[in-house]
């Protein structure tokens, strides 16, 4: 564990300090498109900041290569390399779309290369276990066909989300934190080594957001665009792979002690789809409206609209905050509920938390204006927007004030019975103090 929080470290350090000169860089290059119609930001930002992650990756990568125990995935396996290269093709695919701007089609066809890039490095799904079949063997180009869909459908998932600051570099961080928490589990757990890989995908790839999001959140000083954001798809989707479609389910029959028992174990993992749709199910769940909502009008699937989830919660009240916040609860809630009820999905606890957790989620989303207070005790330690803070205005002269100085605003008071105020209502009123002139 310790070499994997190292791991994570070096790659969030690198990529926070990137981050900076990617920065000036973008800008003087000229990567800070006009805004457009369905943009939520009201000044150019500038993009490129999936340069910075990239640079995360191949530090996580080449410090994970050197450390003892991690070592033995880059020897035993080709897979980091495959990551690489078709990380490396996605990259420079997303640094010409975010200067110069790339057709729909190509970038498409890009995508579909470098998984192509992957699968030829032996990155690819070798068998699907299928519940009341068992496992089914599948040909070379089945897996190379179900690869390169698993690795579009994720990449645009995650680009397709990245519309709010902060949004998408969260979500796929929470994504691979729960992603992480079950491949340890097999690897570790079990024993199994074919996991290995993706354990160590999943860690770099937090590395990657978590170095990028304080640059990131709102108000964003730059963006990842397309070379960060099918970047970290990409990853996400190496995992997903890895450990889905290379992990042998009679291994795992055999490390876990009996059908039954494997057959709990691997609950998320009984299709390859499953688990990568599971823990991005917000983003792809985006992705597939999108796309009906696009045909069904007539438009192209990949025409740019203001249809998202995040522009929907912006637009029934939520700041921009709250929407990423939300958006945040029930990736978390969908994604660490699966890893959690793979471990043990007899008990009846998780399915419970999950209903009354996903209650307060929708009782959140039903309060768009809604703005918890802290305690007066608890004050310092919050932001000021949840703080009672008295306001200031200004009173004309002779209401309370002398000669129009300021006076303090109570805070508003809900009414009584008739539209009176309650009794004791007058203790929630800040006396106005009168000033003394020294004219």
């Amino acid at each position: 564990m310790r070499e994997y929080l190292l791991t994570l470290c070096v790659t969030a350090a690198i990529t926070y300090l990137l981050t900076g000169p990617v920065r000036k860089f973008a800008i003087a290059a000229g990567a800070m498109p006009e805004i457009r119609a369905r943009d939520v930001h009201r000044e150019p930002t500038p993009r490129l900041g999936g340069i910075a992650m990239f640079g995360g990756l191949c530090a996580g990568l080449l410090v994970a290569s050197h450390l003892t125990n991690l070592k033995s995935v880059f020897e035993n396996s080709d897979e980091p390399r495959a990551l690489l290269s078709g990380a490396a093709l996605i990259w420079i695919l997303g640094v010409l779309d975010d200067k110069w701007g790339v057709d729909a089609l190509v970038k498409l066809g890009g995508q579909m290369i470098a998984a192509g890039v992957m699968v030829l490095q032996g990155l690819t799904i070798l068998w699907i276990p299928i519940p009341g079949v068992g496992t089914v063997s599948l040909t070379p180009m089945q897996g190379t066909l179900l690869t390169v869909a698993l690795v579009v459908i994720t990449i645009n998932a995650v680009n397709f989300v990245d519309g709010l600051d902060g949004l998408a570099s969260g979500m796929v961080c929470i994504a691979a934190a729960a992603f992480f928490m079950y491949a340890y589990r097999m690897w570790f757990g079990y024993g199994i080594e074919a996991a290995a890989p993706a354990t160590l995908f999943s860690v770099v790839l937090m590395g990657m957001c978590l170095g990028f999001l304080p640059h990131n959140m709102h108000p964003a000083r730059i963006f990842m665009g397309d070379s960060g954001s099918m970047l970290i798809g990409l990853v996400m989707a190496a995992g997903a792979v890895s450990v889905t479609g290379q992990v042998d389910p009679d291994l795992l029959n055999q490390k876990a002690g009996g059908l039954r028992e494997a057959t709990h174990a691997m609950v998320p993992v009984y299709i390859p789809l499953l688990l990568p749709l599971t823990v991005i199910a917000v983003p792809v769940a985006d992705l597939i409206l999108a796309i009906v909502r696009r045909t069904w009008k007539g438009q192209s699937p990949f025409a740019a609209d203001r249809g998202h989830l995040h522009h929907r919660l912006l637009e029934i009240g939520h700041s921009h905050s709250r929407a990423v916040l939300i958006m945040y609860f029930w990736s978390a809630l969908i994604a660490f509920g699966a890893v959690a009820y793979s471990a043990n999905n007899a008990s009846m606890w998780i399915v419970l938390g999950i209903v009354l957790l996903s209650a307060v989620g929708l009782v959140l989303l039903l309060l768009p204006r809604f703005t918890p207070r802290a305690p007066r005790w608890a004050e310092r330690m919050v932001p000021p927007r949840y703080r009672r803070v008295v306001r200031t205005v200004m009173a004309p002269a002779g209401d309370g004030a002398v000669d129009g100085l300021a006076a303090e605003e109570p805070e508003p008071v809900p009414a009584g019975i008739n539209g009176a105020t309650a009794i004791g209502d007058r203790s929630r009123f800040v006396d106005r103090r009168r000033a003394g002139s020294h004219r």
